[in-house]
């Protein structure tokens, strides 16, 4: 279509030019102009028209050239560009005429242009911000090079690596401000003033000031470390300091308001009570050398309590012979210093050693306890579930003392193995100590069934039995009388009165009575004989009681089970049951 418009509009011009030249040679036949000037005249228009024509088809021709030029300048742009920008080259179209060509050059280029001076931009921006980021943590720049243009993705990667020192100064900023409180607050404890230029920057007010490098940060953290150390020292020193002071003031028999106003003026930094402690303890160390006799005393009572503590024998104790030493001077203060600190610190290793053997031996007093009232005749006259209680807790007790032997003797040889020596219980080993324990208490029990059996004999021959009148107290039989229980009525309750009488004095006269519980009849044989046999009385027989063995026991374990087997043996001689009461005394 826009070509058929330029074919119309050429027709039309030269048809113009045609009527033109008629129109002229119309003109020059009314005035009569000859041929020769008429040539002339044509000659003449025909000049112009070619002038003209030429004239305009130069300025065309210019254009051409300036549009090419254009081209080929905006291509040599657009590929130093494409290549500063890292872009693909462009691609041209062949079939777009030079205009058109010309005009998405220059349009590509502008935008180009554009994209270059926003890359640019942003670049410094972000340079500018790394740059402060960087000067506060001493971190090496991201590499663009200067004066090229950064790529998609080194701008991309730019903004990773400011936001990562974003991240790491604000992790810093929060470790420095923890260790600048921690370091204020260390100084403040230890009274500690700052001597480095470090110190000085890290408690300054002006926190903006310091500079959040690795370096700076574990050159902190060094800093902490070694006053937390200092703290530590000066505190282990005030303890030592203290424990000193204290056992000044009770040597020196201070009294409780001399020692509290101490304690009270005594408060500040760690160096300051170090300080206030180490002159009370020179003053106090002056007191001393002036009571010497006072102060070693003193010294050998707390020697006293820790021997107790530590159950040393008669022999341990004797080994310390300045401890008998009338001779108060220095040389013998520092003797007792020195063994009081060694029983101290051996007190120390073996706490948890003596605290099992402790609780051994109140298990153990608690047992020989329970062994002496289970020898009491009287015991049954107690009501009201005595006799219950005492029996479970010394069924209990029973329980308890073999695992704690072989707890205590796991302790025992954990610790030799640790510290390769010995230890001994009041001068033995402690197994060995246990051992003696329980062959001590066996021949108490056959020293006093000794003298039970021996007074016993002793009553006989001097007491003949008699036909015991009423009220009397000679030996007899009562006869048998039967109760129903309540809701048993094949049960029946058989009860024998057992006395004895002496001619001693009334303490040593007894008598006792036994429920027997029986289930239906009694046997024929009971039937048809008269009740003239006594049961054995065994109102005092305990586990530990009629213990026969030639070899001592080792533990609670041994010498229950030999008691328990003398047990079996004499409760089948019993020919009636107890009650629940008397079974429970019995086991």
């Amino acid at each position: 279509m826009k070509n058929r418009k330029s074919e119309v509009l050429a027709f039309s011009l030269v048809s113009g030019i045609n009527k033109a030249i008629a129109r002229l040679v119309d003109i020059w036949d009314n005035i009569g102009i000859q041929e020769e000037q008429r040539v002339e005249r044509m000659e003449a228009v025909k000049k112009h028209i070619e002038l003209l024509m030429n004239e305009m088809i130069i300025e065309e021709e210019n254009l051409k050239l300036r549009i090419l030029k254009n081209i080929s300048a905006c291509r040599e742009e657009l590929d130093i560009l494409y290549h500063e920008l890292s872009l693909e080259p462009y691609q041209i179209d062949q079939s777009q005429t030079v205009l058109q060509l010309e005009k998405d050059l220059r349009i590509k280029l502008e935008n180009l242009v554009k994209e270059k001076t926003d890359r640019l931009k942003e670049l410094k921006s972000l340079q500018e911000e790394e740059k402060s980021l960087c000067i506060d943590l001493c971190a090496t720049p991201y590499y663009i090079p200067t004066g090229s243009i950064p790529s998609h993705q080194q701008l991309q990667d730019l903004k990773e690596h400011i936001k990562r020192l974003s991240l790491e100064r604000e992790s810093r900023v929060e470790v420095f401000s923890g260790l600048r409180q921690k370091i204020s607050q260390l100084m403040n404890e230890i009274g500690h003033n700052p001597e480095t230029t470090l110190e000085k920057d890290a408690v300054c007010d002006d926190a903006d000031t310091f500079l959040l490098t690795s370096e700076n940060i574990k050159a902190l953290k060094l800093i902490v470390c070694q006053l937390e150390v200092k703290k530590e020292t000066l505190i282990s020193t005030r303890d030592n300091l203290m424990e000193k002071v204290s056992n000044l003031w009770n040597r020196l028999e201070f009294s409780q308001e001399e020692k509290n106003h101490f304690e009270n003026n005594i408060k500040g930094s760690l160096s300051v009570e170090v300080r206030k402690l180490q002159n009370e303890l020179d003053r106090l160390d002056e007191l001393k050398r002036a009571n010497m006799e006072e102060v070693i005393e003193n010294i050998r009572h707390e020697l006293m309590e820790y021997w107790d503590k530590c159950t040393f024998s008669t022999e341990q104790r004797e080994a310390f012979a300045a401890f008998y030493s009338d001779d108060f001077k220095e040389e013998l203060l520092i003797k007792h210093e020195e063994e009081l600190a060694r029983l101290k610190n051996y007190y120390a290793q073996c706490k948890v050693l003596f605290e099992a053997v402790n609780k051994w031996e109140h298990n153990w007093q608690l047992f020989q306890d329970f062994e002496k009232k289970a020898s009491d005749p009287n015991r049954f006259s107690n009501r009201g579930g005595t006799l219950l209680r005492e029996s479970k807790e010394r069924a209990k007790i029973q329980k308890m003392l073999p695992k704690l032997e072989e707890e205590i003797k796991g302790y025992i040889e954990a610790w030799e193995a640790e510290q390769g020596t010995a230890f001994f219980v009041k001068g033995q080993r402690f197994m060995d100590y246990v051992a003696n324990q329980w062959e001590e208490l066996k021949t108490q029990k056959e020293k006093e069934k000794s003298q039970r059996l021996k007074k016993g004999d002793n009553s006989a021959l001097r007491t003949p039995p008699v036909k015991r009148p009423h009220g009397g107290n000679s030996i007899m039989n009562t006869p048998s009388k039967t109760r129903k229980l309540t809701g048993t009525p094949n049960a029946s309750v058989m009860r024998t009165t057992v006395s004895s009488t002496s001619s001693n004095s009334a303490g040593s006269n007894s008598m006792g009575s036994t429920f027997h519980s029986v289930t239906g009849k009694p046997p024929l044989s009971v039937q048809k004989t008269p009740h003239r046999s006594r049961l054995p009385d065994i109102s005092h027989l305990t586990p530990l009681q009629e213990f026969k063995s030639d070899k001592p026991a080792a533990s609670y374990t041994q010498f229950a089970v030999s008691s328990n087997k003398e047990l079996e043996k004499k409760s089948n001689n019993v020919e009636a049951i107890l009650n629940s009461t008397a079974k429970d005394v019995l086991h």
